[in-house]
C-alpha cells in the first residue's frame, strides 16, 4: 500500500466519524479501513524496528518501551514480528497492504518459535502461500493452520528421523578463491551437541585472559575467529582444553510442575530425542542436579563462591546459573547462555568478587556495551535485575525462569 492510499482510508474514516447519518454499511467500510491503516503502520514500525536493530550500540527493545510505553516482553515481542516479517518478504508486503494484520505475523513468531531451523526454513519456504492463507482466514483460524503445520513438521518421525540425521551426516572441505580452507559440517543433534560444547569449552579456557590480535572488532565476527582457533587447536594439538565433558545437568525448578505433581526437569537437550537415545545420551554418566526455586539456586554442586581468589567463573557457577537462565540476561536479548560470559555485577576491578549472587550471564554484545557505557546494573534478592544506562533508561526483569526464555 502506498502512503497516498494509507491516507485515503484515514480520511474516510475520519469523514464517517463525523458523519451522524451514516449507515451501518458505512461504519462497517470505516472499520475495515483503519484495520487496514492499522497494518499499514505496524509494517512500517518494524522496518523501524529491523533498522534500529542493525546499529551496533543499539538496543531498540528499550527505545520500542520508551517510546511506546509498552513493557519490555512486549517490545521483544514487537522485535520477534520485525524479525519474522524479514524473513518472510511476502507476509511484509500483505501486512503493508494491509491484506492481513500484525496478528497473522504474530501467530507465525509464535508458530516457528519451537522449531528447529530446518522446520523453520520449511514452513517458511513458501511465504507466498502463508500470506495467501493468512490473508483468506481470521487470526485464530490461521493461528490452527500453523500449529497443524508446525505440528506436522515437528512430530514427524521420532528415532526414525534421527536416525536419517546420523546417515545425513557430513563434512566437506574446501579451498576458496582467496586461498582459505573452508569446513562445512552437517551433524545429527547428538553428535552436533557434544561438538558444540567442546567447541565452546576449549574457547573459553583458551581465550579466558587474552585474544589473539588477528580477533576482529565485531563481536559475532570475533567469535567466531576463536571458536575457529578452538577447533584447530582441537583437531591438530593435544585437545586437552576441551576434553573434559563432565556429567549432564539435570536443572530441577520447584516453582513448576511437570502437571503429575511432580517439580519440573529440564535435561539441557536443546533438541527433541526419543527417549531410547536420550537414555543412551544420559546414561554415559550420572547427571549433576541443580534445584532452582523463584530465582534462586538452592542447590548445585560444586564450590559456588571464589571470593578474590580467582576473576574467572569455574564450571561449577556457570552450571548453577544455566539452571536460571536460558539466554543472556538483559531483557529481550535471545543470545544463547552458553555463548555468555559471566559478569561481574560489582566489577572486579572496583573489588567485586566471583561468587555466584554477583555473577550475571551477559552475550558480548551487551557485555560490550555495559563497559564501555557503564550501565549500571543491580540484583535483587531473587536476582531481579535493573539496569540504568546513561541516557535514562532503566530495564527491569522480574526473578529470572529458564523455561520462560
Amino acid at each position: 500500500m502506498k502512503l497516498r492510499a494509507a491516507v485515503e482510508r484515514l480520511e474516510r474514516v475520519v469523514a464517517t466519524t463525523g458523519s451522524p447519518d451514516a449507515a451501518p454499511a458505512e461504519l462497517e467500510a470505516a472499520l475495515k479501513a483503519t484495520v487496514e491503516v492499522q497494518s499499514f503502520i505496524a509494517a512500517q514500525r518494524a522496518e523501524l524496528v529491523r533498522a534500529l536493530a542493525q546499529h551496533p550500540t543499539s538496543f531498540p527493545e528499550a527505545a520500542i518501551a520508551d517510546t511506546s510505553g509498552c513493557t519490555l516482553g512486549a517490545a521483544s515481542r514487537e522485535r520477534e514480528r520485525a524479525d519474522t516479517l524479514d524473513s518472510a518478504a511476502a507476509m511484509a508486503d500483505a501486512l503493508s497492504d494491509g491484506v492481513i494484520t500484525a496478528g497473522h505475523v504474530d501467530a507465525l513468531t509464535r508458530a516457528t518459535r519451537d522449531l528447529d531451523e530446518a522446520a523453520t526454513a520449511s514452513l517458511l519456504g513458501d511465504d507466498e502461500a502463508l500470506a495467501t492463507a493468512a490473508s483468506q482466514r481470521s487470526i485464530a483460524e490461521f493461528d490452527a493452520f500453523l500449529k497443524r503445520a508446525a505440528k506436522a513438521l515437528a512430530a514427524a518421525d521420532g528415532e526414525a528421523r534421527l536416525e536419517r540425521q546420523r546417515r545425513a551426516t557430513r563434512l566437506r572441505t574446501w579451498t576458496d578463491d582467496d586461498g582459505m580452507f573452508n569446513l562445512k559440517g552437517r551433524f545429527d543433534p547428538d553428535l552436533g551437541r557434544e561438538l558444540a560444547r567442546r567447541i565452546r569449552t576449549a574457547t573459553r579456557s583458551m581465550f579466558a585472559h587474552d585474544v589473539p590480535a588477528t580477533a576482529p572488532v565485531d563481536a559475532l565476527e570475533r567469535t567466531q575467529h576463536l571458536e575457529a582457533l578452538a577447533l584447530a587447536e582441537l583437531v591438530i594439538g593435544d585437545g586437552a582444553s576441551g576434553s573434559a565433558s563432565g556429567p549432564p545437568v539435570v536443572v530441577i525448578d520447584a516453582t513448576q510442575t511437570n502437571g503429575a505433581g511432580g517439580p519440573v526437569l529440564d535435561w539441557g537437550i536443546p533438541v527433541e530425542l526419543p527417549l531410547s537415545v536420550l537414555d543412551g545420551v544420559l546414561g554415559r554418566s550420572d547427571p549433576d542436579a541443580v534445584i532452582v526455586a523463584n530465582g534462586v539456586v538452592l542447590h548445585a554442586p560444586g564450590r559456588l563462591d571464589l571470593g578474590r581468589t580467582s576473576r574467572l567463573a569455574n564450571r561449577a557457577q556457570r552450571r548453577a546459573l544455566q539452571g536460571l537462565y536460558a539466554t543472556c540476561a538483559v531483557p529481550g536479548c535471545a543470545v544463547h547462555y552458553d555463548r555468555c560470559r559471566l559478569h561481574h555485577v560489582v566489577w572486579w576491578s572496583n573489588g567485586g568478587r566471583t561468587d555466584l549472587d554477583n555473577l550475571l550471564p551477559i552475550c558480548q554484545h551487551h557485555h560490550t556495551l555495559l563497559h564501555d557505557n557503564v550501565w549500571d546494573v543491580s540484583l535483587g534478592p531473587n536476582r531481579e535485575l535493573s539496569i540504568r544506562i546513561p541516557d535514562g533508561t532503566v530495564l527491569r526483569a522480574g526473578p529470572p525462569r529458564r523455561s520462560a526464555a
